[in-house]
């Protein structure tokens, strides 16, 4: 029986921002790198740090910081990049660090509550209970779909 219920187990990467923990399906990770200098682009709105050329891709990088308007981002030793790869289209997001993967059964995970208009939950799919701690999971496809990363006008600003 409890072979059946791992199967049925999402995996997330936990990460920080701030002081919350956030979460990101597994299986949209392609790695996890060190935060290093991105190639800034003219007229970009400030929560897209620039592009890096990863192996050849031009891959868009958003400050998820600054992109869910949290407070100011700083840049240390714990800064991380993970690059994601969604719909075919790979972008890199900037965090404070990454903490490790979580599973979690159906059962772990509630539906994102409802704080009316004042409060922009269409990124966020729930929320995932770990013992005591609450793990916010984004809707990286929203998130991504929201940001104006079309990819011809990407690498038209990188050229």
């Amino acid at each position: 029986m409890s072979d059946n219920k791992s199967a049925a187990a999402e995996e997330f990467l936990s990460f920080t921002l701030g002081n919350e923990h956030y979460g990101v399906d597994i299986l949209k990770v392609q790695e996890i790198r060190g935060y290093d200098a991105v190639t800034r682009l003219p007229d970009a709105p400030e929560y897209i740090k620039g592009v890096i050329n990863l192996r050849g891709t031009i891959v868009p990088v958003i400050d998820l910081r600054l992109k869910l308007r949290l407070k100011e981002a700083r840049y240390d030793a714990f800064t991380v990049m993970i690059v994601l790869n969604v719909e075919d289209r790979v972008f890199g997001i900037v965090v404070d660090s990454v903490s490790d993967v979580i599973p979690l059964e159906s059962d772990q995970i509630r539906p994102t509550p409802e704080f009316g208009a004042s409060v922009d939950t269409r990124f966020i799919s729930g929320i995932g209970t770990v013992d005591e701690r609450m793990l916010i999971l984004l809707d990286i496809e929203t998130l991504i779909n929201s940001a104006d990363l079309s990819q011809e006008a990407l690498e038209q600003a990188a050229a």
